[in-house]
């Protein structure tokens, strides 16, 4: 009997089931991490317990540093949606609604989407691999001998942050796109001008539009935060350690924010 569970074990079933049983429990247990350290903030947020100077000195990383390089991302992305769709719809005869799709596609996806990517990269990253630094330099450790909330001092202004500036981030971004949108148009079709591009914007941009595009900004950059800051918190091992725990982060942002745009997708346009 001994001997056929060991041939069993040395089958490619077995050990693409055992991989798959390692992965599940490691997705539950991340997410439970994850959970837990959501409602621990929230604990401290609902109760006011805020430090205001680490929110501003957060919300600075979050929005300033990280404007340029979400600025070119979201600007490029509307510039090659413009070079392909206003050729086409010269071509049948919607030059006049060239405006509205690359607003609409901006505001209720590529600005955010492409906001929440360019964040993850930039600054998710940052925030896990800084967390996870004190992790294995033991200073989280001494914070917590000293009675000092982790959770107060290092989640709760990153994950304001998050929330506060995403929208701003995806505002000022979105707002470039369609206006990089508008000139591409103007040089990619023929008959297309900037007067008739930017009536064509209002023609089915709604205020509903705009409040979902913000509240799924403030989820996006919410996630962001407290999904790189958990990741980065329960880093262990050294460097390699640290390395580990920032990919993680990365990856569990970015397939959380689809997550997110999808059920906003389901509960406001569906």
């Amino acid at each position: 009997m001994a001997k056929i569970r060991w041939y069993m074990k040395q089958t490619v079933t077995y050990q693409i089931a055992l991989m798959l049983v390692k992965h599940l429990r490691e997705f539950f247990e991340t997410f439970g991490d994850i959970a837990y350290r959501f409602v621990q903030t929230l604990k401290y947020i609902i109760t006011f317990q805020i430090n205001f100077k680490q929110v501003i000195e957060q919300s600075s990383r979050f929005a300033v540093d990280s404007l340029p390089i979400t600025l070119s991302i979201v600007s490029m992305t509307a510039i090659i949606l413009a070079m392909q769709v206003a050729p086409e719809m010269v071509k049948q005869g919607g030059k006049d609604y060239i405006g509205l799709l690359v607003a609409l596609t901006m505001v209720r996806e590529v600005g955010v989407i492409m906001s929440g990517f360019a964040i993850i990269s930039m600054i998710g990253s940052s925030q896990a691999s800084e967390l996870a630094t004190m992790r294995v330099t033991e200073q989280i450790d001494a914070m917590e001998v000293l009675k000092v909330s982790p959770f107060k001092y290092l989640f709760v202004p990153r994950v304001l942050a998050g929330v506060l500036m995403m929208p701003f981030v995806v505002v000022v971004s979105s707002t470039l796109g369609i206006i990089a949108g508008g000139l591409t148009s103007m040089v990619a079709a023929k008959d297309v001008t900037w007067l008739c591009y930017i009536s064509s914007v209002w023609q089915g941009l709604y205020i509903r539009d705009i409040n979902i595009m913000l509240f799924k900004a403030a989820c996006f950059g919410g996630c962001i935060s407290l999904i790189s800051s958990s990741c980065g918190y329960e880093a262990k091992g050294g460097a390699k350690g640290v390395g580990i725990a920032t990919t993680k982060a990365v990856v569990w942002s970015f397939v959380a924010i689809v997550i997110v745009d999808c059920i906003f997708a389901v509960a406001f346009y569906f």
